[in-house]
């Protein structure tokens, strides 16, 4: 009986305790494999970008709290699990730890593709575009739209104007506008400031526009604040790229023989208005004083009134010679060109004419 005894003792210990330990090692790694894995198996492209989440993880979150934020959001399956690997982390004296930012993560991601993001302080990146021709006002609540800053902090940091950084900016300034280079930018999205942006739009204007005035200074009697300002009166009245050295041209032609540049968007940035088709300009508004009204002060306005492009920076700088000294925008985005008053006022009345004979929508259409 004994024997019985001693044989059963033994078996347990040769064949059972391996196999109990066997089946608990595989089902401990089954576990692991299971909750390290992605939660969601599909890694089409198209899937992932839709069912990518932003996750912000603010300074001084612990590796506990940011394990559960993350089983919160379905982005891993076990913030136990997650528990583990930032142990495993630790034991490989890995330097540094998880860093605060805005992630953007994908369920379709593993637990250590994750971790080692976080780790690694990999931060979501953000991009924003700013249109050629868009004045400061309309960037400030583009920003404010993304969620980036509100309006008001923008337009108030940009009449700070950096001259020991950007000492090629024109002295008395009174704010950017006209020096901030319309372009698409990647900016870190836990670190968004106007200061920020502002920084990214003037070095890509040192970058692309300061050189083309630096090259061709000899060609222009304008200064740089006046060749700024030019090009963003041809930005605004140009919208076929091939007319662009003829407006240009026309505006040279104005100011070189004393004459006003009645120009309709200076009156607009100066109203903070926009005219449309249905809504031009009423002779009240052209009438009104300011500063930027071209159709009573002679010359260029104070400041730039948008951001001009590559191609009306350059536009300005070597404008086509002409004898046109009018022209009037035939609603299709070309422009009608004048030598003569006369001419210029016939071509007006007929434009006028072509666009009340269209007809009208219907009020339930």
């Amino acid at each position: 009986m004994k024997a019985v005894r001693s044989i059963s003792k033994w078996s347990f210990y040769l064949v059972l305790l391996p196999l109990t330990l066997g089946v608990c090692a595989w089902q401990g790694w089954a576990w692991w494999s299971w909750v390290q894995s992605p939660p969601s198996s599909d890694r089409s492209s198209n899937s992932e970008v839709k069912k990518a989440v932003q996750i912000q993880i603010p300074p001084g979150t612990g590796a506990q709290q940011i394990g559960q934020n993350l089983e919160a959001e379905g982005l891993i399956r076990s913030s136990h699990a997650w528990r583990l690997w930032t142990y495993w982390l630790k034991l490989q004296n890995r330097e540094g730890g998880y860093k605060a930012g805005t992630y953007k993560l994908s369920p379709t991601e593993p637990l250590s593709s994750i971790a080692e993001k976080i780790w690694a302080g990999e931060v979501m990146q953000l991009s924003f575009t700013v249109p050629e021709g868009w004045s400061l006002t309309q960037m400030a609540t583009y920003f404010e739209s993304l969620g980036y800053f509100k309006a008001e902090e923008f337009l108030t940091a940009v009449t700070q104007i950096p001259k020991d950084k950007y000492p090629w900016l024109p002295d008395g300034i009174p704010h950017l506008e006209g020096y901030l280079y319309p372009d698409t930018y990647q900016l870190s999205s836990d670190r968004v400031s106007p200061q920020q942006v502002i920084e990214q739009m003037l070095n890509r204007f040192e970058q692309v526009g300061l050189p083309i005035y630096q090259q061709g200074q000899k060609q222009t009697k304008l200064n740089l604040a006046q060749w700024v300002t030019l090009a963003s009166i041809v930005e605004k009245e140009a919208v076929i790229p091939a007319e662009r050295p003829r407006i240009a041209g026309v505006f040279t032609a104005r100011l070189r023989q004393g004459m006003r540049l009645e120009t309709d968007p200076t009156v607009e940035y100066g109203l903070g208005i926009r005219q449309t088709v249905d809504q031009p300009l009423t002779y009240a508004q052209v009438r009104t004083p300011s500063p930027y009204n071209t159709y009573l002060n002679p010359g260029l306005p104070p400041t730039p009134i948008a951001s001009p492009g590559i191609a009306s920076l350059k536009a300005s700088l070597y404008p086509e010679n002409t004898d046109y000294l009018f022209f009037v925008a035939r609603y299709d985005g070309t422009h009608f060109f004048s030598k003569t008053l006369a001419a210029h006022q016939a071509a007006q009345l007929a434009i006028r004419k072509q666009v009340e004979a269209q007809p009208k929508p219907s009020p339930s259409s």
